[in-house]
């Protein structure tokens, strides 16, 4: 096989967006890029100062749940989200988003920085400065989505 092929059309005004994906068997990587694709459209529905605003999960440096509320971290800016910590889990479980600990889901496209921590943890420096724990049972999931080995 040679590459991909990719073609882009600009559609008539008011016609529907479409992707089109022709493959021989969809793989895991053509899936993640599937997910990817439609997060990339998905809003989220967050609370600020008592009006609902609507993010985009690319801005979100990393979920947090703290005294049974989750709030979402963007770069200068926390929101409160009404979800649940798993249920965010499981929306974006084939994205750049993941769990790290009991109480906190990461963006990883936002991490700068990984350096080894006390008891097998890492620590993850982001883009905007702030630091994360990724807890010794997170890491090997970590290891294997960035695609740098480690344990199964």
């Amino acid at each position: 096989m040679s590459g991909i092929k990719i073609t882009i059309e600009e559609l008539p005004e008011g016609a529907e967006e479409e992707i089109v994906i022709r493959c021989a068997a969809p793989d895991e990587e053509i899936l993640k890029l599937i997910y990817a694709l439609k997060s990339r459209r998905d809003k989220l529905p967050c609370l600020d100062e008592g009006s609902i605003v609507m993010i985009e999960p690319r801005c979100v440096y990393y979920f947090e749940a703290v005294d049974d509320r989750v709030f979402a971290y963007c770069e200068n800016k926390v929101y409160e989200i009404r979800r649940k910590l798993y249920e965010l889990e499981q929306q974006f479980e084939n994205t750049d988003f993941l769990r790290i600990s009991k109480s906190v889901i990461i963006n990883l496209s936002k991490i700068k920085r990984l350096t080894p921590s006390f008891s097998g943890r890492l620590e993850a420096l982001l883009d905007n400065g702030e630091k994360a724990v990724i807890s010794r049972q997170y890491v090997p999931a970590l290891k294997k989505k960035l695609g740098i080995g480690g344990q199964s």
